[in-house]
């Protein structure tokens, strides 16, 4: 069957009062392990390819995009295809063609009047062409190498009644929210906002997506869930198990040259990492929103 649709896929998350894992695609070897690790805990995902990622298999997207297209109708459960993190509008209207039903287009970092210009136009874009569009207000931070921002530096976290804002004026359907979490994390350490969370919540009329996911913990993620989160980004986290089942493999058998030798296991181990953190993003644990 045809891969499921992003839009749906939060509707229903929404409905049920229950978050939605959404997990980084860099190498076929990941998609393939997020539709294991899926499976494997009979949660819904969503493969999100991301800008950095098209530019590192040479700035070519169809390749990726129809292998996780592939994949995605394969899977025994709902999987949608969703490109992430999009600053090039020809990269956006790309989008369409190449099989996804979702895109975040990422203006963040330029002035606030820029950003909601650019965004209602990447918004009725999207809309024209059937695609569900994500944006960002705030800055996660630690993208593309950056230090992560301070809780107290200025923009570093979302403001309720500016989030409300953005969204009547770029009409996007989600929203990534900063509220503590930074991009890139390799361990759990970052506590969440949850009365900002639940603010955010009551004054933004679509789902609230959180980015950089991979340095919060479990009980921090479900209780940033509990207070009004849905989507829930994933990546580094793969990477994190993926790189260390490389090196030992490696370290084992220093003579291996054969690729799928060490990709195996590896593989394996970011679909356990899958399995256990779709356990606990769609858990049932929020009050469930009639918006979505």
């Amino acid at each position: 069957m045809p891969a499921a649709r992003t839009a749906d896929l939060l509707a229903a998350a929404v409905a049920e009062g229950r978050g939605l894992p959404a997990f980084n695609v860099i190498t076929l070897e990941h998609a393939e392990a997020i539709a294991a690790g899926a499976e494997l805990s009979g949660s819904p995902v969503v493969l999100q390819i991301s800008q950095n990622a098209v530019a590192y298999h040479g700035g070519r997207l169809l390749p990726l995009a129809r292998a996780c297209a592939e994949i995605a109708a394969a899977a025994k459960v709902p999987v949608s295809l969703h490109l992430d993190h999009v600053e090039d509008f020809d990269l956006l209207r790309a989008s369409a063609a190449a099989g996804f039903s979702s895109a975040m287009y990422d203006a963040s970092a330029l002035p606030h009047a820029e950003n909601v210009k650019r965004t209602a136009e990447a918004a009725e874009w999207a809309h024209r062409h059937g695609l569900h569009l994500e944006a960002e207000l705030g800055r996660v931070g630690g993208k593309d190498g950056e230090p992560p921002l301070s809780p107290h530096a200025p923009g570093a976290r979302t403001d309720p009644a500016e989030a409300a804002r953005y969204v009547a004026e770029t009409g996007v359907d989600a929203l990534a929210v900063a509220v503590g979490s930074s991009h890139a994390m390799t361990t759990r350490t970052a506590l969440l906002d949850h009365d900002l969370i639940r603010r955010l919540a009551e004054a933004v009329p679509v789902p609230l997506v959180l980015h950089g996911s991979s340095g919060v913990a479990d009980d921090e993620l479900s209780a940033g869930l509990a207070a009004g989160l849905v989507k829930v980004n994933i990546g580094t986290a793969l990477n994190t198990a993926f790189t260390p089942a490389v090196r030992q493999h490696l370290a084992e058998a220093p003579a291996v040259t054969d690729p799928r030798k060490y990709l195996a296991p590896a593989r394996t181990a970011m679909t356990g990492a899958v399995a256990r953190l779709a356990a606990v993003v769609s858990s049932p644990g929020r009050s469930s929103r009639s918006s979505a």
